[in-house]
């Protein structure tokens, strides 16, 4: 009996050992993409100009992700539609219009962002602007062409890795947990320099464009309800791998870098690098993480977009259709890399830039967050509905969170 039953055991472990590999992707794709060239940029200043003061409101965050992607996650696994379908179903077109105009921005600001982000890594072993823009701009859409969406997402998460560079960084600049802990409990709330940057970490963490491709995603994978447990475990190492490695960039440039001088180009966030691993392996660790982060959020703000077009046409959004047969996603997507190249080559701000999109996206997420709210309470949800004291929680944690947002954002800008 002993024996039988540790079978059985063993059996029911690879089971569920297996069903995780199957989901996996949409969750740890969408948190790798949190962890991109503007949030790099952002805990980096917020590092440099506030110390670890910022370190609580990130570590804060982690359970408001997770609910969140898991809320997007359980859209698509119910439904089998987006979130522009699904409101445009629902609410009409001037309402779905709104969503995607709120999209559009939020993923138009991301991707000028990422791409600077490239091209400022590029810089440092001097390779122009221009040159990292054709070569990106073409491999970009060399990858998506090739009409799989799995391949798209081996790709991306090959490429996500590599971002788990910052954490040597951290564990090198050894502050000790005294001055960590005594800066983190000070939360200057009144200061509009602050604010602005609180902005800028919750947006560049919880993200609209995050949230609604972890639910396209997974509806173009052919993820069901019955996969929702094995989703969640995604969705939550994800969330946990991202909120560390933001963490450990902020701690190690909160030790590298002088407090209360702001950052002005991407070569003096690579000071922080170069501190604690030495000139060349700190310069090839921070283009390696950079660089990781910038494509992989590049490929989901790109899919985002074109797939959210899509719908928005009634054109269906899966990658397995060749170009030929969805001429309008992959001409969304080709505009949004051709047009983000080019502004990055006209010389843009990479700093600034990073730091205003992230702001943005937390003056948009209130209303992201909204519609994920309503539709997750649909009855057509089934047995995934958001409902009980799980519902409530999940409504104050979106209230509190959208009100932040709009306070630390709006302050920070008046």
């Amino acid at each position: 009996m002993a024996a039988r039953f540790g079978g059985r055991s063993a059996r029911r472990k690879g089971w569920r050992a297996w069903q995780l590999l199957a989901v996996a992707g949409p969750g740890l794709v969408a948190m790798l993409a949190d962890t991109e060239a503007g949030s790099v940029i952002t805990v980096a200043q917020s590092g440099a100009q506030w110390g670890y003061r910022l370190l609580l409101p990130n570590l804060l965050l982690i359970p408001v992700m997770f609910v969140a992607q898991e809320i997007a996650m359980r859209l698509g696994l119910a439904t089998r539609q987006g979130a522009v379908a699904l409101v445009l179903q629902r609410y009409g077109r001037v309402t779905a219009g709104l969503l995607l105009g709120a999209l559009t921005a939020s993923c138009f600001g991301a991707l000028v962002s990422e791409m600077s982000g490239l091209a400022g890594a590029a810089q440092s072993f001097g390779i122009p602007v221009g040159v990292t823009m054709a070569v990106t701009v073409g491999g970009l859409i060399a990858v998506v062409v090739t009409g799989s969406y799995r391949s798209v997402e081996r790709i991306a998460l090959s490429l996500g890795v590599l971002e788990l560079a910052f954490l040597i960084m951290a564990w090198r600049a050894s502050p000790g947990l005294a001055p960590i802990a005594r800066q983190a409990a000070q939360l200057p709330l009144r200061d509009d320099n602050f604010l602005y940057l609180l902005a800028a970490n919750l947006g560049t963490s919880v993200i609209p464009w995050a949230l609604l491709y972890q639910q396209s995603a997974s509806v173009d994978k052919g993820l069901a309800p019955r996969h929702a447990r094995a989703a969640r475990w995604e969705t939550l190492v994800g969330v946990l791998v991202c909120q560390a490695i933001t963490s450990a960039l902020l701690i190690a440039a909160a030790a590298t870098l002088d407090h209360g001088m702001p950052l002005d180009t991407v070569p003096e966030i690579e000071t922080a690098f170069t501190a604690t691993l030495g000139v060349v392996i700190g310069r090839v660790v921070f283009v390696v993480g950079l660089s990781g982060g910038a494509l992989v959020a590049t490929i989901v703000v790109c899919l985002t977009l074109a797939w959210t077009v899509g719908e928005a046409l009634g054109v269906h959004h899966a990658l397995e259709r060749h170009p030929r047969q969805a001429p309008s996603f992959y001409a969304a997507l080709s505009l949004m890399l051709a047009t983000g190249g080019a502004l990055v080559a006209s010389g843009i701000n990479l700093v600034s830039l990073a730091i205003g999109a992230g702001v943005l996206n937390a003056l948009l997420l209130p209303l992201v967050l909204g519609f994920l709210y309503c539709l997750a309470r649909s009855g057509s949800m089934g047995p995934l509905r958001l409902r009980g004291g799980y519902a409530v929680l999940v409504a104050l944690a979106f209230l509190a969170t959208s009100l932040t947002c709009l306070y630390a954002g709006l302050a920070g800008l008046l």
